[in-house]
């Protein structure tokens, strides 16, 4: 599963125009440093194209999305440590579904949503509890 959610609007989302660095932090506190290039974008059909799971995906780094990606849980919730200016802003069907994400913070986002322009290198972690243990 993957791909668009057909129950929510489309969003205005501004692609990165030049490369930029993304950090990952996993749950085993490991830094994974993806320099993004926005003539690969989208990498996958993982959320929004340049999404942090779209980017995550492409360079082997997991990021839970129980939804496929399409703003309908919020098991890709992750924590913007740095760059959140530079990513576009939260949507209402996001925000919603933040809602119901464990650890929320002033700085939380959904993966799947969360566009960086690449204005700024960004810094995200994604929290241990965000881990699905049990896998089919």
């Amino acid at each position: 599963m993957g791909g668009q959610n057909p129950y929510i609007a489309d969003s205005n989302v501004k692609l990165p125009a030049r490369k930029y660095k993304l950090t990952v932090i996993d749950e085993s506190r490991k830094e994974h440093v993806i320099e993004v290039d926005p003539a690969k974008i989208p990498y996958e059909d993982h959320g929004l194209p340049g999404s942090i799971l779209d980017v995550c995906m492409a360079h082997g780094i997991e990021l839970d999305h129980a939804c496929g990606g399409v703003c309908a849980c919020s098991t890709c919730h992750v924590v913007v440590k740095k760059g959140l200016e530079s990513c576009n802003d939260a949507t209402d069907d996001e925000l919603d579904q933040l809602d119901e994400a464990y650890g929320l913070t002033p700085n939380s986002r959904l993966g799947c949503q969360c566009v960086p322009n690449g204005e700024s290198d960004v810094v995200i972690e994604i929290p241990s509890w965000n881990r699905n243990l049990a896998r089919e």
